[in-house]
């Protein structure tokens, strides 16, 4: 009951900040790590209906071994509690979930040399979720680090028809196609996107920890000189400039 009364004076803002602490989001590179996110997935998306159950326990695809994929899972305690893919589509690497279910809307965005982040397959342990009502923002918010860090033109949500108010509410993502249903997938999933990021200020300014520091995005990000997706162009054809805090919003 103390512990309700304390989170129902203090802002939601200050929520996320204070949990941030406790948070550590890490590339999911090694085998182990991959592992436990597999599994973490599976549990979620059959919890949720979105997939049959089958032998095995885990659910991956031939996305995660994208070289312009990243895995995640964010860690709260030591404990993983949720997980997010990030796909980084380019002329270079044209493959992605999104791309791949919605070929007509953004195969042409693709080819006219735009830079597309689609975030993909969020997971969440049941139990965290209900102890820490932030995470989803915690958890989606490595899209819009991704965005900043690889200077995109489009941030895609391929989403069920019941999510998209808070896409909408957080990132000001809109409705490019209704829900339909997908290969493997036993609910209708929709395309939303943003296209210009003038909204940038405004979101950190009403979650800060959405902010993030040059030095966060490339320990995030960077996998070395070889990295297949660190080669995405800017779109004027050079390499993507890293970009540079606003003032105080220096928060991830």
């Amino acid at each position: 009951m103390g512990e309700v009364a304390v989170r129902s004076s203090v802002s939601f803002g200050d929520r996320l900040i204070r949990l941030m602490e406790r948070v550590d989001t890490r590339r999911a590179d090694s085998v182990a790590d991959r592992e436990a996110v597999y599994r973490q997935r599976y549990d979620a998306y059959v919890r949720e209906g979105m997939i049959n159950p089958t032998p095995g326990g885990k659910l991956t695809d031939a996305f995660d071994d994208l070289p312009n994929a990243y895995v995640f899972g964010i860690h709260i305690d030591g404990q993983l509690v949720s997980s997010i893919r990030i796909v980084v589509v380019s002329p270079q690497f044209p493959n992605s979930p999104a791309v791949s279910w919605f070929e007509d809307e953004l195969k042409p965005e693709v080819a006219a040399g735009k830079v597309i982040i689609d975030p993909n397959r969020f997971a969440a342990d049941a139990e965290a979720t209900r102890a820490f009502p932030e995470l989803p923002y915690i958890t989606v918010r490595l899209g819009f680090v991704a965005a900043l860090h690889f200077d995109a033109d489009i941030v895609t949500a391929t989403v069920r028809d019941e999510h998209q108010a808070f896409y909408q509410r957080v990132f000001g993502l809109q409705k490019d196609i209704s829900p339909r249903l997908r290969p493997t997938i036993e609910k209708p999933i929709g395309l939303m996107s943003i296209r210009e990021f003038s909204t940038r200020e405004r979101i950190m300014r009403r979650y800060p920890c959405f902010a993030s520091t040059p030095e966060e995005r490339q320990r995030l990000f960077d996998r070395g000189p070889k990295d297949a997706a660190s080669q995405v162009r800017g779109r004027n054809g050079a390499p993507a400039p890293a970009r540079q805090d606003t003032g105080a919003l220096h928060l991830v």
